[in-house]
């Protein structure tokens, strides 16, 4: 009877010790998508990458583990510090478990920190710096839409091929402007080309009257827009005014994406070169997607938006994979898992934590070309992820071996 007895404990206590192995570490997975919902970005990303989180999760079947997934979300205002407090909060008192958009590459940087002392989670989605899976990587930090390397391969190698040589910069005066300058700068005169000068200006700009007259008087044939969300449109609507493109000189638009050239219309936007990691026109499966996407959203979804669906739908995959959703586990099945999805088919993730996928280079079509609402862009080429990305043993990651 006591072997029995004993038998019949040690049985019931391994089942235990398996079925908390598999499973989630609180009785619950939560996601925080942080981002900016009101401010310059808002339309990048803004609450419709929550909607596209909130997609994913259901596409999922709303639970991992035999556990719910909740999502939560805030508007980190563009500020870093903000960002820091929400993040130390959602870790600590909270349970979340991954946090993921980042819109805005200082708050990007400032919460992978916070994620990297805390063991926990990253993924972004909306912001654009190199130095993510550079000389800020973390073995928990992922990037996975674009990056500004990504971008000035796309968009500044696009305008050198046809001429554009020489280029001046108007550059948001913070960590994405300045990553997304050096990038495309350095793209420009490894082809060939030369950079005449480069002016910053603060996030959020008004009035780009002085710093679009500097880069007019500077005779570049390109004048790089090293900024995004309403401050490129801005930039575009008042360099018009002041007939730039008249002129002869071209505005390239580094960061530009469909709910921008939405927002600015196809009579302003028309023949603006861009690079994208999406298009939602671009098959029937990106057509499906984009339409239960507009069902929700009242708008097609840019790479931001189907980026983030696609890193919830990822780290998804990772915990159910794994059999928890303890941090370094999952942190093992997002490196070593391919991606197919909508977003990014084919994809790989480096030892740096970067997402190498396709990205696409895209021109606005004229209007008397669009065939339909959100019917925006030609696609001029695709470019592989080798091309588009940093070899992750090239980045200045210390995780890469």
């Amino acid at each position: 009877m006591r072997k029995n007895f004993i038998a019949s404990v040690a049985f019931l206590l391994a089942s235990s010790t398996a079925v908390l192995a598999q499973s989630a570490t609180d009785g619950k997975v939560k996601i925080g998508i942080l981002n900016d919902q009101s401010g310059v970005y808002a339309d990048f990303g803004g609450k419709s990458s929550v909607e596209a989180a909130k997609m994913a999760v259901e596409d999922f079947g709303g639970k991992v583990l035999d556990v719910p997934v909740e999502i939560v979300d805030a508007d980190h205002q563009n500020k870093p510090d903000i960002a820091s407090n929400i993040a130390r909060q959602w870790y600590d008192t909270e349970q979340v478990d991954a946090i993921m958009e980042l819109t805005t590459s200082s708050v990007a940087l400032a919460v992978q920190a916070i994620g990297k002392e805390k063991k926990k989670i990253d993924i972004v989605t909306g912001a654009a710096t190199t130095d993510l899976t550079g000389k800020a990587c973390s073995p928990y930090g992922f990037h996975w839409a674009y990056d500004t390397h990504a971008l000035a391969v796309g968009t500044g190698g696009a305008l050198v091929k046809q001429g554009g040589d020489s280029w001046f910069f108007l550059t948001a005066d913070y960590a994405f402007g300045y990553s997304l300058e050096q990038q495309t700068s350095d793209y420009v005169k490894a082809s060939g080309g030369t950079v005449v000068g480069a002016v910053r200006h603060p996030l959020s700009s008004q009035d780009f009257s002085s710093f679009l007259l500097q880069a007019q008087s500077s005779g570049a044939k390109v004048i790089g827009l090293a900024n995004a969300g309403l401050d490129t449109s801005n930039a575009i609507k008042q360099a018009a005014e002041f007939g730039i493109t008249q002129g002869g000189q071209h505005l390239a638009a580094l960061l530009f994406t469909l709910a921008e050239v939405h927002g600015l219309g196809l009579d302003a936007a028309q023949g603006l070169t861009l690079t994208e990691g999406y298009y939602w026109n671009r098959d029937d499966e990106s057509r499906a997607f984009a339409k239960k996407f507009f069902a929700r959203t009242g708008k097609m979804p840019n790479m931001v938006h189907a980026g983030t669906y696609s890193a919830v739908t990822q780290y998804l995959k990772a915990v159910q994979k794994a059999g928890t959703d303890e941090t370094e586990a999952v942190a093992k099945q997002l490196h070593e898992m391919p991606v197919d999805d909508v977003f990014g088919r084919g994809g790989t993730v480096g030892a740096n934590g970067r997402m190498i996928h396709d990205m696409y280079l895209l021109q606005v079509k004229k209007p008397s070309e669009s065939k339909e609402p959100w019917d925006y862009f030609n696609v001029l080429a695709t470019i592989p992820g080798k091309e588009a990305y940093i070899d992750p043993a090239k980045s200045g990651c210390d995780l890469v071996k």
